[in-house]
């Protein structure tokens, strides 16, 4: 769920980075149009180079002690008071809704429910705090947009990727029927159910072909790699890219707009 009530810090110096496995090692690119996006706006990125998994995959698979052990290890990689920015809805609402209760009662406790209080969804970040505004230098295209479960109902950022797409000029953004429905990955969710996965994955498929568009976005590297894996693999008209990438190359002269 959203937070209640939502307050926005005033627009950092300085932010913490935390990339998330997918980005790390499937989504560089995302990761760094990321940061690139951020130090445009005049915020100096720091990344800290010893952090790992969150724990989330351990603790939606009921292995809470595991996933403690793991989320333990990055309680100490913010030592500045400075927010935390992550590229994810999914690992952003692991640490920020999941983690004061997941060391509650321990020595962490503390340090985590501040990690939590100082943790954001960078599209959120983006719009929220640092009042971007987009420059549009691409040609003019067609998208849709997933906005994952976790960014949706956990982050409650669901308005924000329509949002920043909607400042760039040459962009439709067309809205798939069902929009709020999950796309079937769930992490280990598609592992230990993958016939419900598979079923789950069609149907978003289908929905966001039947937009006409040719490409979507989306919030999470998780929901991307599931969309356009299954995309891919049944040969379906469709091309997935990461919001972050997606907003830099468009914005970006450098790249010449592409999208």
């Amino acid at each position: 769920m959203a937070d209640p009530i939502k307050i926005y810090p005033p627009k950092p110096s300085h932010v913490y980075f935390y990339a998330t496995c997918l980005i790390d090692m499937f989504y560089p690119d995302a990761g760094m149009a990321g940061i690139q996006l951020l130090e445009r706006e005049g915020i100096k990125v720091c990344f800290p180079e010893d952090q790992t998994c969150c724990g989330q995959p351990a603790y939606t698979s009921g292995y809470h002690d595991e996933a403690r052990a793991v989320a333990k290890a990055q309680l100490d990689l913010f030592p500045e008071d400075w927010p935390i920015v992550v590229p994810s809805g999914s690992c952003g609402g692991m640490m920020r809704k999941h983690y004061p209760s997941l060391f509650k009662h321990t020595r962490q406790e503390a340090k985590a429910i501040d990690i939590a209080a100082r943790t954001w969804e960078l599209t959120d970040f983006l719009l929220n705090v640092c009042h971007i505004k987009l420059e549009d230098v691409g040609e003019p295209t067609t998208v849709a947009m997933h906005t994952s479960c976790s960014a949706r109902r956990e982050m409650g950022v669901a308005e924000v990727g329509p949002r920043l797409i909607g400042q760039l000029n040459n962009v439709s953004l067309v809205e798939q029927t069902r929009a709020e429905e999950c796309c079937g990955f769930g992490g280990t969710f598609a592992v230990r159910h993958p016939e419900i996965s598979g079923a789950m994955v069609s149907e978003k498929v289908d929905t966001l072909t039947d937009t006409g568009a040719g490409e979507f976005v989306t919030t999470d590297c998780g929901c991307l790699m599931n969309i356009a894996g299954y995309a891919e693999k049944n040969r379906k008209p469709l091309a997935g890219q990461h919001i972050l990438s997606f907003l830099w190359n468009r914005t970006n002269p450098g790249k010449g707009g592409e999208s």
